[in-house]
């Protein structure tokens, strides 16, 4: 046997043998297109983190925007009360100059004056004065004189045993209360009437007459 006949392949075998090494190119192209996928998937996967990455930074320079915008606007509020405050303070003083002025004139009259009834009449006009830019403001004076004592709008400095008003009756004012508009600026500090030592109401002995506050007479 020559050696071409032992080189040849029996039974076809080495050929089969020679076809598993061989690619085809239907093979070839099913690779080329599962390796354009997974680079598609790897480039959608990079966009979608670089668009991620995007979106936190535009997201993130809008908060400091905002906080910027929010701490001017906090500053800025802050400024603009302060400056409401010291032009209502200074309205306020405005108007009340003109009293010290008078206030001031009528102090020097006093020195030279020679009737009485003058100066007076010059310190009611102050008072009048007064009055009118009160009025203005809408300060008004809390009444207390002749009514029935209420802790919201008085306070009580001394009790005076009276059969003339009945318990509970404001007799006299010591330092006048004010209002502005709905608010109390300083209750009227005045003396509230209280049953005489030894008359308490309904036959009470003198201990619980003494011991009677104007608040417990009036709800009473």
């Amino acid at each position: 046997m020559s050696e071409h006949a032992k080189d040849k392949p029996e039974n076809g075998q080495g050929a089969a043998g020679e076809d598993d090494d061989v690619i085809y190119p239907e093979e070839e192209a099913a690779g080329e297109i599962e390796g354009e996928e997974q680079t598609a998937e790897e480039e959608d996967e990079q966009s979608a983190i670089e668009a991620a990455h995007a979106e936190r930074d535009r997201m993130r320079e809008q908060l400091l925007r905002i906080a910027a915008d929010f701490d001017n606007f906090r500053k800025r509020s802050r400024k603009e009360i302060e400056e409401v405050r010291r032009r209502t303070i200074e309205d306020t003083l405005r108007e009340v100059l003109p009293i010290i002025d008078n206030l001031e004139r009528a102090a020097e009259a006093t020195n030279e004056a020679t009737d009485v009834e003058a100066v007076a009449e010059g310190v009611y006009m102050v008072l009048r004065g007064f009055e009118e830019i009160a009025s203005r403001l809408g300060l008004k004076r809390v009444k207390s004189t002749g009514q029935l004592f209420d802790p919201a709008l008085h306070d009580a400095v001394q009790q005076q045993e009276t059969n003339e008003h009945p318990p509970g009756t404001i007799v006299s004012e010591v330092v006048p209360g004010y209002e502005l508009g709905d608010r109390l600026l300083r209750p009227a500090m005045v003396v509230v009437a209280r049953p005489p030592t030894g008359t308490g109401n309904q036959g009470g002995s003198d201990d619980d007459a003494s011991d009677v506050n104007p608040g417990d007479q009036e709800s009473e």
